[in-house]
């Protein structure tokens, strides 16, 4: 696993959503923090960040983020149709005697003002939403929140991303699924730590994953939730693939109870911590 100064970055992922995925990355945060090492959880699930329910971080400092998106001068634009030609998100077109902009469309490449002959076309910023900052006892804390209605959410995800340690453990909790969004969180990590569960979809979803994860040339382990609840054919599929499956945690509905009142299960559900120790030690010798 590479590391670079003891940096470390872990990415805790699904195929789908719902497996346990956000109850792992807080309790791994809370269990490095209490075994010395310097932690910080990021929240990449921009869309839906739910992290700060069981972490109950204070909230510090907010950060707006914003992405440039195009202004046209009618007076100066000539309706030559460069920029339209240029935009390959249809962001920007020549309708009659106006050139339209659809900013939230706009992936904000900045072609469209590059290519204009007239200097016609400058940029103005546009939300997309904020980056919240702040601490949850000794671990760090940062969460991304979409605006309502933004479809364009990894420039978000970058810039919970910019929150990582230089010298520490960063978890960063990615959206589910194998979409951009979890592609611009995972992309860059030491370790990618994939939670399923052992049914037909769950083994489905995972695959999806771990061909993603591979062809972006990350380690992977696996972290099987609910093992007791349908067969062994992850177990097997991943001992055939030479994948670690790093905790297997059984269906308890006092993880259930705990999780609807925003507590950690390893806290309030015996033997729970003690499951994801090997998850726990991998992720600490992976730090020196």
């Amino acid at each position: 696993m590479s590391r670079e100064n003891g940096r470390m970055r872990v990415a805790i992922a699904s195929g789908k959503g719902g497996t346990g995925k956000t109850t792992i990355a807080t309790c791994v945060s809370v269990l490095l923090s209490r075994a010395g090492h310097n932690v910080a959880y990021l929240d990449c699930d921009v869309e839906e960040p739910n992290g700060h329910i069981f972490l109950k971080p204070e909230i510090t400092g907010q950060e707006r983020v914003c992405l440039p998106v195009p202004v046209v001068d009618q007076d100066k634009c000539t309706l030559c149709r460069k920029c339209e030609e240029i935009c390959q998100y249809n962001a920007i077109v020549c309708m009659g005697k106006q050139t339209l902009v659809f900013q939230e469309l706009c992936h904000a490449c900045g072609g469209c003002a590059l290519v204009c002959p007239a200097n016609a076309i400058t940029e103005a910023d546009r939300e997309i939403g904020v980056v919240e900052d702040g601490h949850s006892g000794e671990i760090k804390f940062a969460q991304g929140r979409l605006k309502i209605g933004e479809a364009l959410s990894p420039p978000l995800v970058k810039a919970v991303k910019r929150r990582a340690l230089s010298d520490g453990i960063s978890i960063l909790d990615a959206p589910p699924g194998t979409t951009c969004p979890v592609v611009e969180t995972v992309r860059d990590a030491d370790l990618v730590v994939l939670v399923t569960e052992p049914t037909p979809f769950g083994l489905n979803d995972l695959k999806l994953a771990i061909d993603m994860t591979r062809q972006i040339g990350i380690p992977i382990a696996v972290v099987i939730n609910r093992c007791d609840v349908g067969d062994n054919k992850t177990l097997r599929y991943c001992e055939r693939q030479r994948i670690d499956v790093l905790a297997e945690i059984p269906d308890d509905r006092d993880v259930a109870v705990a999780y609807s009142t925003g507590r950690l299960p390893i806290d309030a559900v015996k033997g729970y911590s003690d499951r994801l120790q090997p998850l726990v030690q991998r992720l600490s010798g992976g730090a020196r």
